[in-house]
């Protein structure tokens, strides 16, 4: 879509919410060890889950364990690994794996071949591998050919390019597969879904976004299939507080109205 996308509106409805995490609810740090979400927003997540029957979900190129983490206290329905590991909300797990011989050969392969890029970091997922580039930004050509090769020799793995970093992950894996699992399963199914991305990982998701007839949302510069664009994660923030600002009233005049017409039943 073109660059000139407008702001999303304050939704009101039975929607179904899902946040990418990194660069969309939290700032994205030099190192992935210092991302945090603030408390306030985690708060504000929790409530929007509340008033929405629980169908708010994190969907992240991190792992459960870490989302879970960086959530804490609350407990979300959660997609790691762009999808690779999934839990509903009932807490069952649907975890896409690879031989562990396959990924100790490739884990190897990778640990010496970064050996001379220094800067360069490796994060291995169990299933999927992300290689790191933000702190040495003059490898980004000698990663991404890296990554490439080994797409190219082992027909399990699919290349992935994020900011800074690529990931080779099992072929078939994506936030958008994911996002379809989940609505076909309660809380989510029914509703219309809702998804916030910042990054190339997050356009398979709009893309089924927009075949749902949802609302894609953007989140910073950049050619995008989204439908509408927040310039930030304070942004994001505040439309956040908005939403459910909008929802408080709506329920106040609801439960007015209700009281009102109790009282004129009784008169």
């Amino acid at each position: 879509m073109a660059d000139q996308l407008s702001v999303p509106p304050v939704l009101s409805g039975n929607f179904a919410f899902f946040f990418d995490l990194d660069g969309t609810l939290a700032d994205i740090k030099p190192h992935p060890d210092q991302v945090f979400i603030p408390p306030a927003v985690l708060s504000r997540l929790h409530q929007l889950a509340q008033a929405n029957d629980g169908a708010v979900a994190l969907i992240s190129g991190r792992s459960m364990k870490e989302l879970d983490s960086l959530s804490h206290p609350y407990q979300f329905p959660l997609a790691g690994v762009h999808g690779a590991e999934r839990r509903d909300i009932n807490g069952k797990t649907h975890i896409v794996t690879l031989p562990e011989s396959l990924v100790k050969q490739i884990e190897l392969e990778l640990i010496a071949a970064l050996d001379g890029l220094e800067g360069t970091e490796l994060e291995a997922k169990g299933m999927a591998f992300a290689l790191h580039y933000r702190q040495a930004m003059h490898h980004e050509e000698a990663i991404f050919a890296l990554a490439k090769s080994l797409e190219e020799k082992y027909s399990e793995l699919a290349l992935q390019p994020g900011k800074c970093v690529v990931e080779l992950k099992p072929r078939g894996i994506n936030k958008g597969a994911a996002l379809e699992a989940f609505m076909q399963e309660a809380p989510f199914a029914g509703k219309k879904p809702v998804f916030l991305g910042d990054d190339l990982t997050d356009e398979a998701g709009f893309k089924i976004i927009n075949r749902l007839d949802g609302v894609s949302i953007k989140v910073g510069i950049g050619a995008t299939q989204a439908q509408y664009r927040l310039e930030s994660v304070a942004s994001v923030h505040q439309w956040l507080e908005d939403m459910l600002d909008q929802q408080k009233q709506e329920m106040a005049l609801t439960n007015r109205r209700d009281g009102y017409e109790s009282l004129s039943r009784s008169i």
